[in-house]
């Protein structure tokens, strides 16, 4: 590998010595009144660092190789399964979700905007909040094994007969009750192509009550709070979504960890407006793309929203952080908890940098893999902890020299994963 040039040297020790006053930050009262950190879980405690599982056990994406670092989780994103499968690792401390609120006003955990499925030789989508909870839950696997397939019924029945005359058959004869039409389920690749949306271990769809009630009570909820960019929503639309969100939550939530978090910088501030218990966090692309909304263009105007609205943190896409390593002193300063998201999170050296800059906590797909890597990050294990390059990181807050092992270990790495396409 190429030595890299002055200006990667020149960054990678800034890095460090950022790192290494990051790493001896302990937040203390403020003696100009300003409130202590408040952190949805104790992510300044022994472990120094807490992992989130993404969507589970990871998102799905629709064409992904088998294998592949990113999008290639093996249970479908967002249900039951991922999450009870992430809550059975115990340095897991999370999984993050996306709830929208259907149009009858239950809450419902699913990512994208818009669902798609397979009809009579054509694709049909539809908005996801546009649905009624039912409509909702008929995509995709059905648990019950009464249901059967919407293709099927459609060519059970008969192939002339028109889609929806079909339905109101179904839904009119005696036998209806014997099983309820679902829908395959598509989704839109980043390219455009609309691909089979199937994983190899698979699920239904399910809602915020659901979750609460059937994982693990151990394991915290990241409920992000899902608005579609394009859209300008009033007031009362934003307010009436998040108190059915929050009515399931306050019912249902017990002694589970909760935090909020949105890109939505209203609907944070609304949520933050309408209850004090459970943390809100702002969620950030960190610079790496631009928005019309002038509040979510960089790091420095997330922590500015933090400070206005009083959030409790930031959830920042990774390369915002790792390009801007004095990020995570501004947030400290400030008494902000710092996350990150994104496709560098997969890679545990990337996450070993973050860590050793102070970042409390990573969300990520490749869950098993980094959360185990997390783990040992403290434990001195060679290669991974702190305590192979002279720092522990369950006793010592004291900023330390970096060995050279650890200075060339960093110095290989930032020119590839800051500056790496994704």
């Amino acid at each position: 590998m190429a030595l890299p040039g002055p200006a990667a040297t020149r960054a990678a020790v800034r890095l460090c010595r950022i790192a290494a006053s990051a790493s001896s930050y302990l937040p203390s009262a403020a003696a100009d009144g300003r409130r202590e950190l408040e952190l949805p879980f104790a992510l300044v405690a022994e472990r120094g660092m807490v992992v989130g599982g993404h969507r589970g056990m990871g998102m799905n994406a629709v064409g992904a190789p088998p294998g592949a670092r990113f999008g290639a989780a093996r249970e479908r994103e967002n249900t039951l399964l991922s999450f009870g499968r992430a809550a059975a690792h115990a340095a897991v401390a999370f999984v993050e979700f996306d709830v929208q609120v259907t149009k009858d006003g239950c809450p419902i955990i699913f990512h994208d905007d818009f669902i798609l499925t397979q009809g009579t030789g054509a694709v049909h989508e539809r908005r996801v909040t546009d649905l009624l909870l039912e409509d909702f839950l008929s995509y995709g696997p059905q648990r019950e094994s009464c249901k059967v397939s919407y293709l099927l019924a459609i060519y059970f029945f008969s192939c002339e007969v028109h889609e929806c005359m079909l339905k109101a058959l179904i839904y009119s004869l005696s036998f209806a009750l014997a099983f309820q039409v679902s829908k395959p389920l598509l989704r839109r690749a980043g390219d455009g192509r609309v691909l089979n949306w199937t994983t190899e271990d698979d699920d239904s769809l399910c809602t915020l009550q659901e979750a609460f009630q059937r994982v693990s009570p151990r394991l915290g909820f990241n409920i992000e709070l899902k608005f579609d960019d394009s859209i300008m929503y009033h007031r009362k639309d934003l307010q009436c979504a998040l108190k059915a969100v929050l009515q399931v939550v306050f019912e249902h939530a017990r002694n589970r960890p909760v935090f909020f978090s949105s890109f939505h910088p209203d609907a944070a501030q609304m949520m933050r407006e309408l209850q004090s218990l459970y943390p809100v966090l702002f969620l950030t692309e960190g610079g790496t793309s631009k928005h019309h909304d002038p509040r979510r263009n960089s790091f420095d105007d997330a922590v500015r929203v933090c400070l206005e609205y009083d959030l409790h943190g930031i959830v920042s896409e990774a390369r915002g952080v790792l390009k801007n390593p004095s990020a995570v002193a501004r947030a400290q300063e400030s008494n902000l908890a710092l996350l990150t998201y994104g496709q560098l999170n997969n890679v545990w050296e990337a996450v070993y940098i973050q860590y050793l800059m102070g970042v409390h906590g990573v969300i990520v797909d490749r869950v098993e893999e980094i959360s185990d890597a997390v783990a040992g990050f403290g434990l001195g294990k060679p290669g991974l902890g702190r305590g192979g390059a002279g720092v522990d990181g369950a006793k010592t807050h004291q900023a330390q020299a970096f060995s050279q092992q650890q200075l060339g270990f960093l110095l290989r790495l930032i020119p590839e994963l800051i500056e790496q396409r994704h």
